[in-house]
């Protein structure tokens, strides 16, 4: 089946658009998981992933209080309603936070303590990990469309030069949301080593 010139061009267009909105979920993803992970400074996002019983239904934390940081060391929770106040403080305990929250009955508050020089390297390796993990992921989403390019010439809709130019643009997006992974891993090792 021979397919028009534009309609190739429209086709090519699809598949860069969709590899490079697939690779921007991938980055993404990953600064939401750096988000969960702890540094020196205490920050809500610490908080995301905790849920809360609720009237029977287990609830994102964020929607049964206003989550705030008066202070670098210091998360304080207020509850909208007064009667959840046990629920979230047992949330807190059960999650993989490591600290105990403070209750006085209209508030809680979250103490960070500083990281420890070992902590801090674990954290560090973590960030690498996760980092390294998302890599993978856009060298994947680069596999697919390339399989897809090689696909399209065997079904004789590309030509071997369009194929190649096909996957230099498909080369160049991987090497810049690499770039933009390799940037906010930097980043974020910088934020768990500082002291």
């Amino acid at each position: 089946m021979i397919i028009s010139v534009f309609t190739l061009k429209a086709m090519l267009q699809d598949i860069y658009k969709d590899v490079e909105s697939q690779m921007q979920k991938v980055v993404e993803a990953l600064k939401h998981d750096f988000a969960g992970i702890r540094t020196g400074r205490a920050s809500v996002g610490l908080l995301d992933g905790i849920t809360v019983e609720y009237y029977g239904t287990q609830t994102p934390l964020n929607q049964v209080a206003t989550l705030s940081v008066p202070e670098s060391s210091l998360i304080v929770i207020q509850p909208w309603d007064a009667s959840v106040i046990k629920q979230i403080e047992k949330a807190l305990l059960r999650s993989d936070l490591g600290i105990t929250p403070s209750n006085d009955g209209k508030v809680i508050r979250l103490a960070i303590p500083p990281l420890t020089e070992e902590r801090r390297k674990e954290l560090a390796k973590l960030v690498k990990k996760r980092a390294e993990e998302k890599k993978v992921v856009v060298r994947q989403i680069r596999r697919d469309a390339n399989e897809h390019l090689k696909n399209l010439e065997k079904d004789k809709n590309l030509t071997e030069d369009q194929r190649h130019q096909g996957q230099d643009k498909v080369q160049k997006l991987t090497d810049q949301y690499i770039q933009k992974i390799d940037d906010a891993t930097v980043q974020k090792e910088k934020e768990v080593l500082e002291i």
